[in-house]
């Protein structure tokens, strides 16, 4: 039996996603639950729909989560981690509160969040926590005995989260055509989110010219470019792009677009291109249609070899490196010394997000966080 790891003072993790319909009567009811309050007509929603249905009706986030699910749980027992890990969403069963209420029956009192999202954005940290802080009003109009609940830092910079991406690049540059592959470009996508939301992601001591958003993207994407000039002997040219833009036109998000960069490099005469999510955990919705449909649609118009590397998933390197923040993480709560691991030029991130961190257009409460009702 290995060592076992100390977990103390946390009883419980959970894992916290986004959530995504698993039939087609699924997906309407969904996208009124992430759109609620936004006022959009449902016939709107059945057009946008039209994604999931392309799939059955079916988000592959859900299966993936639960093969996460199985990896944390397989990577707790091998490395005597004795943590029960659980599972909630904010936009489709298994719900959030609905979790939480389960976790407080259970007698957990002492709650980690692993956050599906790697980086520092309000979708991507604060919503969450306003998520937990709804959640945790509830249970509280319940009657019942609160958790606390703290999430583990930003991961966009842990080996155990750039490694499999690094492989991943690798893997997808030897499936080009052998004449293209040493000019091959190395295109990072991620999330697009409305300039505004970029500049003030993060501490406010980051805020301005894309945020920690942006700074925390390129720094986890010359990480794997530079892994992958020293794994092969060739400088690959590289840059960060977006996808999956949703908003109003009028309003300024991140740019470029993967489908025009991809028309960019093929003007330019450039050969063939790696698409890297590095953006997001899983091969969800959005890496599914927006890269592996959209995208490659627009390469194979332009004639231009593409090849898309995997998202870390249920990697068991991930999963080991949420064992590591959980302990890491643990061992602070407690007093003990322990050092925090990071590669990159940003070092580690904060584990409790500051005041004025990630700021909502309009102010709800928080938890897990310095301004959080529920300490």
């Amino acid at each position: 039996m290995p060592d076992a790891l100390d977990a103390h003072p946390y009883d419980a993790l959970l894992l916290l996603s986004f959530g995504g319909p698993e039939g087609p009567d699924d997906v309407v009811p969904f996208l009124e639950n992430v759109t609620r309050g936004r006022g959009i007509p449902k016939e709107r929603l059945k057009e946008v729909g039209q994604h999931y249905f392309l799939f059955g009706g079916v988000s592959p986030i859900n299966d993936q989560n639960r093969a996460l699910l199985d990896a944390l749980r397989k990577d707790f027992a091998e490395h005597g981690l004795d943590l029960p890990v659980y599972w909630g969403n904010r936009n489709w069963a298994p719900y959030l509160t609905d979790t939480l209420r389960e976790m407080v029956a259970d007698g957990r009192r002492r709650i980690l969040v692993l956050a599906t999202s790697a980086y520092a954005s309000y979708s991507g940290c604060r919503q969450y926590r306003e998520n937990l802080a709804e959640s945790l009003a509830t249970l509280e109009a319940e009657g019942l005995e609160l958790p606390r609940v703290d999430k583990l830092r930003h991961y966009f910079n842990h080996p155990g989260f750039i490694q499999p991406m690094i492989d991943g690049v690798l893997k997808s540059l030897a499936g080009l055509p052998e004449d293209v592959r040493a000019g091959a470009h190395l295109a990072f996508t991620t999330h697009s989110i409305p300039n505004a939301s970029a500049d003030t992601s993060g501490p406010v001591e980051d805020h301005g010219d894309g945020g920690a958003y942006v700074k925390q993207h390129l720094d986890a994407a010359r990480l794997i470019a530079d892994a992958v000039r020293e794994e092969t002997g060739t400088d690959h040219p590289w840059q960060l792009v977006y996808q999956s833009r949703s908003g109003a036109p009028h309003i300024p998000w991140l740019e470029p677009d993967i489908c025009d960069h991809l028309e960019e490099l093929h003007g330019a005469g450039v050969p063939a291109v790696v698409m890297a999510p590095i953006g997001f955990v899983s091969d969800h919705m959005e890496v599914m249609y927006d890269l592996d449909t959209e995208a490659k649609a627009k390469a194979e118009e332009l004639g231009l070899p593409v090849r898309r590397s995997a998202t870390v998933g249920a990697d068991p390197r991930f999963a080991a490196a949420i064992r590591e923040l959980v302990v890491e993480r643990a061992a602070t709560e407690s007093g003990r010394d322990v050092k925090l691991c990071a590669l990159g030029a940003l070092g580690p991130s904060h584990d409790v997000c500051p005041v004025g961190c990630c700021p909502a257009r309009a102010p709800k409460p928080a938890a897990a966080g310095a301004d959080s009702p529920y300490a």
